[in-house]
């Protein structure tokens, strides 16, 4: 028996979509049927994203957005539904971190983090989440009534690891944040849920796995492996599909159990 999820007709916003887990997040979207738009501060790798998705037979569009300024976030959701119609779609990937000692930590760190991590988080899955809200409400138009919002965490919200204590502390935030709109907007077909990535081999942090240091940290894992990027595709595509209305407020590890 085979099965395939079919999101022709849906549009899909992707932040954080010029490289690591949002480059992948859009291309598996696109090649499912969603229209992709891709959001973020680096435009020329977005729009090289849309050339590659493009050639593939997909449609996206590009949008900039930085998601610690709140003008921004209002301003690239309103051009996304104007180019490409409602979103009903959202996986809100945008993330940074830093790596010290939490004695360590200057206010800026802090700032750094939460402003990306679980502000500009929350304000982005806002704003989408008022138009979802206004479609399924009957006083907004659209075809598509509810959605479907995908904040990315990490099982470091789940898991305190050493080093990296506030991004752990932000994406723990960005659980309970998942939480707290699945009860309060599920009601009106809006499923939010989260997934937590374990370790991810993405461009960012290519190097680290062959450094001493990092290949101490493989070993210590349960299965001495870190994952890739299209790991990620199956539950991405769970979380994203029409027939996922009964999967709401969820936290899902996708880690190779390291938080076990």
């Amino acid at each position: 028996m085979s099965y395939t999820i079919d999101l022709s007709g849906r549009v899909a916003l992707v932040t954080g979509a010029s490289s690591g887990l949002g480059t992948q997040f859009a291309k598996t979207l696109a090649s499912a049927g969603a229209g992709v738009v891709l959001a973020g501060r680096r435009v020329d790798r977005l729009k090289a994203l849309r050339a590659e998705i493009e050639a593939d037979g997909g449609d996206a569009h590009v949008v900039t957005l930085d998601v610690t300024d709140h003008d921004s976030i209002k301003s690239a959701v309103a051009h996304a539904e104007t180019e490409m119609g409602t979103i009903d779609i959202l996986v809100n990937n945008s993330g940074v971190s830093t790596t010290q000692k939490l004695v360590d930590v200057t206010p800026e760190d802090y700032d750094y983090m939460f402003d990306t991590n679980t502000k500009g988080a929350f304000f982005v899955a806002q704003e989408v989440g008022k138009r979802m809200l206004a479609r399924a409400k009957g006083s907004a138009p659209g075809t598509f009534t509810g959605g479907r919002i995908v904040n990315v965490a990490s099982m470091a919200g789940l898991r305190v690891l050493g080093q990296i204590g506030v991004y752990c502390m932000s994406k723990a935030a960005v659980i309970h944040m998942t939480r707290a709109m699945a009860l309060e907007w599920g009601k009106y077909g809006i499923n939010v849920n989260a997934l937590c990535p374990g370790y991810i081999d993405t461009e960012i942090n290519h190097h680290h796995w062959k450094t001493e240091q990092g290949k101490k940290l493989i070993d210590m894992l349960p299965r001495k492996r870190i994952g890739h990027p299209q790991d990620l595709d199956a539950v991405l595509m769970m979380l994203c599909a029409n027939e996922s209305h009964f999967i709401n407020g969820a936290v899902i590890q996708a880690d190779d159990g390291f938080a076990v």
